[in-house]
């Protein structure tokens, strides 16, 4: 095969690589099984904390135990109907439970409970930034299985999982590049968060993806044989997966080979897709209406209520932000995808002088604050730098306490401290310097010292102006009144230009 092995970089293909590419189409189509954030699980009263010890969060119910009946979680219900309504889907009057049936270690009961032929909710879908619509064709309901726990001679069995809420959202097969399909994730998960309806966390399984991918010729009408990835849980890797198997399915195709229909695991260390399974068809799961559970009835009265409670979704709340705030849309967007950085940022442009516009505020918070947000991974939900101190931080800027220069100093001060900023400026003698005299000497001996490149300035080098403010701030460690040094330097350099002009 013509492909590379192992690491191989799906960010950035060769240049054979592109136009090997652009003769197919790849079809991708997404499953992505959302936890639900409901104190208990969906048919039974266990509980659903993440980290318990193993088959701790257990009963008869979720353990299949003979006898038992399920009951249905009311909250699950109504965290369903807002998914759906937040993403424009038909919410249908009835649906209908289902039996899926097939056999694993970490499903006690033989079959999963889900929803097959009539799901509570279908259609739908999510713009991306270019414009493009990703189609839903159905959102329902699905109790998670248990979870394998796999050692060098023995594997054992978690159910702390089983019967825990889930959502599986599913994407017509309209996605045709990994960039697409990662931008739609990304935005799926803002929205549940968002709603509240879930922490969307990867790394605890609780918002999975399935990838269903085939690839065909760019003039053929009929689709490839498709294969699904499962159980990828990092949006980095999902990308590099799909990246992947297209081109192995290209490679596979070119020569003259088969495409088998199976499961694949992606490896990140490998940077490839490996064989699970042979893909099970819907006919083996031998799905069948579960007859210990009614059809769900969800009434008009029922939508109204929730739609009344919906929360701000984010590109309602980025085009607000943009609008209110006069910031640019991108910084919108990109301050509006997790709910508590926008909450962050508004509080901040509460707390903050007049002088400090909300674009000075979203310029910090998107390259100071974010930078150091996803060096240390923090905790949107637990700010190491509260709302006020990155206030009052700014607020010493637009005071003229501190310099911008000087700012990014105290803020790093703050990182490593969580101290307050004014406790850091007084502590290290950071406060801005605005005696003109000052000034004015050191600017005088500055442009003495460097004569030559003041008689290139005055001749006409201009861009030289910068070296001279450069020269400056160094000497001032910074603390020098950036506009102060600016007014003066202009004033000395046009005092030598009228003394060279009356020398001549």
């Amino acid at each position: 095969m013509s492909r590379p092995q192992g690491g191989m970089n799906t960010t950035n293909l060769s240049s054979n690589e592109q136009p090997r590419q652009s003769q197919f189409k790849a079809v991708i189509g997404l499953e992505v099984h959302c936890q639900l954030n409901t104190e208990t699980k969906l048919f039974c009263g266990c509980p659903t904390q993440f980290g318990e010890l193993p088959n701790h969060n257990t009963c008869p119910i979720c353990l299949g135990l003979p006898g038992v009946l399920p009951v249905l979680n009311t909250k699950a219900v109504d965290f369903g109907i807002r998914l759906a309504l937040a993403v424009g889907a038909r919410l249908q009057p009835t649906s209908v439970f289902a039996r899926k049936q097939y056999f694993y270690p970490d499903l006690p009961k033989g079959y999963q409970i889900t929803q097959y032929d009539l799901p509570y909710a279908v259609g739908g879908g999510i713009s991306l930034s270019d414009g493009k619509f990703i189609a839903l064709t159905r959102i329902h309901f699905e109790e998670d299985a248990g979870k394998n726990i796999h050692g060098d001679r023995v594997s054992y069995v978690d159910l702390n999982r089983a019967g825990i809420p889930l959502l599986e959202i599913v994407t017509e097969p309209c996605i045709h590049t990994p960039e697409h399909a990662g931008e739609y994730l990304k935005r799926l998960r803002s929205i549940v968060r968002h709603l509240e309806i879930s922490d969307g966390n990867l790394d605890e399984g609780s918002f999975r993806c399935d990838v269903n991918i085939s690839v065909q010729g760019i003039h053929d009408k009929e689709l490839g044989t498709r294969c699904e990835i499962k159980n990828l849980n990092s949006f980095k890797n999902i990308e590099r997966a799909i990246q992947y198997e297209i081109l192995r399915q290209i490679d596979l195709i070119e020569d003259g080979k088969k495409i088998v229909q199976e499961t694949l695991l992606y490896d990140p260390a490998l940077g490839r897709t490996q064989a699970m399974r042979s893909k099970e068809e819907a006919k083996d799961y031998r799905y069948f209406p579960d007859p210990d559970l009614k059809p769900l009835i969800i009434s008009p009265e029922r939508i109204e209520r929730v739609k009344t409670n919906l929360a701000e979704l984010p590109e309602a709340m980025a085009n607000r932000f943009s609008e209110s705030y006069q910031i640019t849309l991108l910084d919108a967007d990109q301050l509006t995808h997790e709910k508590e950085l926008a909450l962050f940022f508004e509080e901040v442009v509460a707390k903050v002088k007049k002088e400090i516009s909300p674009k000075i505020v979203a310029n910090w918070i998107l390259s100071e604050y974010l930078r150091e947000h996803n060096e240390k991974k923090w905790d949107f939900k637990k700010p190491v730098i509260t709302a006020q101190n990155m206030a009052d931080l700014l607020n010493l800027m637009a005071e003229g306490v501190i310099s911008g220069k000087i700012a990014k100093m105290v803020f790093n001060e703050m990182v490593d401290t969580q101290a307050d900023p004014s406790v850091i400026v007084k502590k290290k003698g950071l406060v801005q310097i605005t005696d003109t005299s000052i000034i004015r000497e050191a600017i005088a001996t500055i442009l003495a010292n460097n004569s030559g490149q003041v008689g290139e300035y005055l001749s006409g080098k201009e861009k030289l102006f910068g070296f001279f403010v450069g020269e400056i701030m160094k000497v001032s460690k910074g603390k020098y009144n950036p506009a102060l040094v600016n007014q003066i330097l202009k004033e000395l350099l046009n005092d030598q230009e009228k003394t060279l002009q009356a020398q001549k």
